[in-house]
Order: C-alpha cells, then sequence, then structure tokens
C-alpha cells in the first residue's frame, strides 16, 4: 500500500527575473514589474510530498521530523531572507522563476531521501500562483 505523507513550510527572499544577454527593453517585455534592478521578494509556501510503501515495523512512510529537518537545511536555511539571484549559488547562472526554483528545490531534496520513494514539490509563490514539479 503506497501512501503521500506531506511537509509545508515557508520561506521569504528576493529574486529578479531577467536574463543578461537580453536588452532592458526584451527583459521588461518579458518579465515586467519582476524585471525590476532592485530586486521584489514574496513569501514562499513550500509542500513537499513523499510517496512511498508503510514501513510494517514503524507504521511510517518516512518519519515526517526527519523530511522536515531536509527541508529546513536544505531549504528554509539556504533561501528563507535571501536574494536569490545573489545569495544563493543555483540561480548564479539560472533565472529564478517559481518553475526554476522548484527544480532546484526538488533536486536538493531528492539528493537526501531514498529513491524507493516519489517525491513531489509544490511551490506557491503567491497564493493564486503555484508551480508542481515531480522530477519528471
Amino acid at each position: 500500500m503506497r501512501v503521500c505523507i506531506s511537509r509545508k513550510a515557508h520561506f521569504n527572499s528576493a529574486h529578479r527575473l531577467y536574463r543578461k544577454d537580453w536588452t532592458s527593453e526584451k527583459n521588461d517585455t518579458v518579465f515586467g514589474k519582476c524585471n525590476n534592478p532592485n530586486f521584489h521578494g514574496h513569501n514562499y509556501d513550500l509542500i513537499v510530498s513523499v510517496t512511498g510503501e508503510i514501513d510494517q515495523e514503524t507504521g511510517f512512510v518516512m518519519d515526517v521530523k526527519i523530511l522536515a529537518d531536509i527541508i529546513k537545511e536544505e531549504v528554509e536555511n539556504q533561501f528563507d531572507h535571501k536574494n536569490l539571484n545573489l545569495d544563493v549559488p543555483e540561480f548564479k547562472e539560472l533565472n529564478p522563476t517559481a518553475e526554476n526554483i522548484a527544480v532546484v528545490i526538488w533536486n536538493k531534496i531528492r539528493s537526501r531521501i531514498s529513491t524507493e520513494f516519489d517525491l513531489e514539490v509544490v511551490l506557491y509563490e503567491t497564493a493564486r500562483n503555484f508551480v508542481t514539479y515531480k522530477g519528471e
């Protein structure tokens, strides 16, 4: 029997959406106010879900405390109150769109949990705008 467990987390980060190889005009056209050269911020909500078999000995799919610790170490400690463009190495050359942030988070967490589990990341940039990544 496969069951999905989820853990919710939160972090605040600033970013700027732009491409260095584009003109200011093109960046403004594509990214609009998200291209603000002085950056802008979001209060991100994150839901990390792990799906797998229930361990017959513990009754857990995965200890949620372990998942919470992984999220804290890999995401909250590294992204919270940071400028993603300037402070997070993964975004030095990668545009920190919600899509790219979700993929980076998925990769960081995936490296810490067994591949016997399926992993899904849902990242809310705003209450109405969110992305989902399952490693596909």
